[in-house]
């Protein structure tokens, strides 16, 4: 490739030397230079094109208000589906113990990430409950899905409760609620035994303080029962939620905590009419297990509740062995 230095030496020795000799070569050297330019001008272009190639090579459904929601769909079509609905501030790839678990059993499964989590688009708007639903409602639409089992684990628990309860007849077969916020986390009249709303206040703040450090202490401590005394911290776990963690959009997250915390989810549960399992660990420092899954039980018209003694919050992570077996029952039931 020529550079604009070396034409512009050329150029002065032409200069000096003068006659037809030099118009051809001062010809040339510009046409070497344009083409040159165009070359690498090209290649850019087929650069940018491939990345755009590579944005729409993933797997995404555009909602209703424009957010492309990130989703994974692995095994045969015609067989039965799970889709999986994370908990915050994590994505898909939070439920991968579970879908493969799955998928070696035959079913097809589904995990998306939620609106300014993971690789979904990190939408200004729509971080509450019913946009939440929507979003899902887009997703099993465009899949076509038909008696698919719901999954959902802490926010994404409020998500299945939501979606489920407003689903079209014969979207959902069945649902589990597995460390989840309904009925509802904050303490209130009718859950005295709920979260005060201080506890609330200060993640959002430690959150705008520094994330970062943030996703480190929680799933260190409390997330997964860390903090317990002769709990034995794994490290690839607490890695991983860090990393899911720091992909989303801080702002999404940050708005994320007041639709996880202070949606009241009663009137969905009482609506949902399939079977759905209710499953919480005792030793849930998270959602507190006597403030949330006796009382959807209280609420639900088909439900069934597994209680697991001195499980923590991130319980499908750490007691995947326990967990998977339990779901794969309730799905055969």
């Amino acid at each position: 490739m020529f550079s604009r230095s070396s034409v512009e030496r050329h150029r002065r020795h032409l200069q000096v030397s003068g006659g037809p000799v030099k118009k051809r070569l001062l010809t040339s050297l510009r046409m070497a230079l344009r083409n040159a330019v165009a070359n690498a001008a090209a290649t850019a272009e087929t650069s940018v094109a491939s990345e755009r190639a590579g944005e729409m090579a993933m797997s995404t459904v555009t909602t209703p208000d424009g957010t492309r929601i990130y989703y994974k769909d692995w095994g045969p079509r015609d067989a039965q589906a799970i889709v999986f609905h994370h908990g915050w501030p994590l994505s898909a790839d939070d439920w991968d113990n579970q879908m493969l678990y799955f998928l070696r059993k035959g079913y097809r499964v589904i995990a998306h990430d939620r609106r300014g989590h993971g690789r979904s688009t990190q939408s200004a708007t729509g971080h509450d409950m019913d946009t939440y639903a929507v979003d899902v409602a887009t997703l099993t639409d465009a899949l076509e899905l038909r008696g698919a089992y719901h999954v959902g684990h802490s926010t994404g628990g409020g998500e299945v409760a939501r979606y489920v309860a407003r689903a079209k007849t014969g979207r959902v077969a069945k649902a589990v609620l597995v460390s989840a916020v309904p009925p509802g986390m904050v303490k209130s009249e009718w859950n005295p035994n709920g979260v005060p709303i201080e506890v609330f206040d200060g993640l959002r703040s430690t959150l705008a303080a520094n994330r970062a450090q943030f996703y480190i202490d929680f799933p260190t401590g409390p997330f997964y029962g860390f903090n317990r005394a002769g709990a034995k911290p794994i490290q690839g776990l607490i890695d991983n939620w860090w990393r899911q963690g720091m992909m989303g959009s801080a702002s999404a997250h940050y708005e994320c905590i007041k639709a996880f915390s202070e949606t009241d989810f009663r009137e969905d549960l009482k609506a949902i009419k399939v079977p759905v399992l209710v499953a919480h660990g005792t030793d849930d420092q998270i959602v507190p297990y006597t403030a949330s899954a006796p009382l959807s039980m209280k609420l639900l018209k088909h439900g069934t509740l597994k209680t697991y003694e001195g499980f923590p919050h991130g319980m499908l992570s750490t007691n995947p062995d326990t967990l998977n077996p339990d779901l794969l029952e309730f799905f055969k039931s």
